[in-house]
């Protein structure tokens, strides 16, 4: 009954599924030999979307794949031609696009023909998704080119646990929405960016020119895309202006034994220090290739019902938190294109933006705090 009641929130509250609309609801599964207890029951609630949206009126699609192994990397062709229509898929492999697409060393000008490929023959792509792969597809051409170019309503939900569905899905969206504005509309007057915390963390970024994102979790309007759990303000640093320290201590779904210490220099991780064994999994990532280690992402958490820190897709969400990313950002406003995202939550941090001579502290201690505005 429990599950009934969230799916039946998810899709008229967060996405407002309407009647006849197309939705994609889509999972991954684990390659052999590797099992996944909850990916069963993502699966089972997947096929409950499904059956909900079809009693609605909607026309649902299902679909699962095998996991792709990393957070960015583009889905299977096999998605792509659900979600934009067969002909568009063989008009891109054609024109030789598709390849480059799902390899993401698409160029500036491709990507142009691709955009005017798909809205001469995109006739019916699918209206909302529904994306429950445990690899997130957020920083994908995939989505980009659905919610920007087709104007579908994308819920990203990488990680999910059914668990969730009681902690920071079970909220106000009314004041979550409230809070996550206000956040967006100071982050909006500031240029620099300062950000300190106890565990050694002394980074500073510019922002300018650079669009400021409010994840609210209401994804009714054409384009919509954020993801569930909600509650994020989040921006791409304009690439090359990071600079200083970032100490992090947990990995994405677990506490690190002990923390590990990045320099970051003109907007790079130029150096991983510590003894936890993670280190060298991290190494490995952000060496496979230069533009790995881009400081990609700003996002300040704003979900006052989420608590958990050992599952990134919740923990980058908890009130008074700030994630840092690297890698890929442009599908947000940057320009650096990867296949490779990675988001790391910083706690208790303290927040100062300023513009010119004025400052205003957002943060103190991973508390939201009043200030003079910019």
């Amino acid at each position: 009954m429990f599950f009934t009641q969230a799916a039946t929130s998810i899709l008229k509250v967060n996405l407002g599924i309407k009647k006849a609309e197309q939705v994609l609801i889509f999972t991954d599964y684990p390659k052999p030999p590797e099992t996944w207890l909850e990916r069963e029951k993502i699966k089972e609630f997947c096929l409950i979307l499904r059956d909900i949206a079809e009693s609605l009126g909607a026309r649902p699609i299902f679909y699962e794949y095998p996991e792709t192994g990393m957070h960015g990397i583009e889905p299977p062709e096999g998605l792509w031609k659900i979600a934009f229509g067969e002909r568009t898929v063989n008009e891109l492999k054609k024109k030789g696009l598709l390849r480059k697409l799902l390899k993401k060393k698409i160029s500036p000008p491709e990507l142009e023909m691709v955009e005017v490929l798909i809205k001469r023959f995109a006739r019916r792509p699918v209206n909302a998704v529904i994306a429950l792969s445990r690899y997130s597809t957020s920083h994908t051409n995939f989505r980009d080119l659905l919610t920007r170019i087709c104007k579908t309503r994308y819920a990203s939900m990488p990680l999910f646990e059914v668990s969730m569905l009681e902690g920071p899905m079970n909220i106000d969206w009314r004041a979550l929405k409230k809070r996550t504005l206000a956040i967006a509309s100071a982050l909006r007057k500031a240029e620099i960016i300062k950000i300190k915390a106890p565990n050694g963390t002394d980074l500073v970024l510019s922002k300018k020119g650079r669009k400021v994102y409010a994840d609210t979790g209401i994804l009714t309007r054409p384009g919509a895309f954020g993801n569930l759990p909600a509650g994020e303000v989040f921006l791409a640093p304009l690439e090359g202006t990071a600079q200083g320290i970032l100490v992090i201590e947990w990995a994405p779904t677990r506490s690190l034994q002990s923390p590990l210490r990045l320099r970051i220099e003109k907007g790079s991780v130029v150096e991983i220090t510590g003894d936890e064994p993670y280190k060298e999994e991290l190494m490995k990532k952000i060496m496979e290739h230069p533009l790995n280690s881009n400081v990609a992402e700003l996002g300040i958490g704003t979900n006052d019902g989420a608590r958990r820190p050992d599952n990134i897709l919740e923990s980058e969400k908890i009130l008074g938190t700030i994630h840092i990313a690297f890698g890929d950002n442009s599908s947000f406003g940057g320009k650096v294109r990867t296949a490779f995202h990675q988001d790391f939550v910083v706690f208790r941090p303290t927040v100062i933006l300023t513009k010119g001579t004025q400052e205003q502290v957002l943060l103190k201690d991973g508390i939201m705090v009043s200030d003079r505005k910019l």
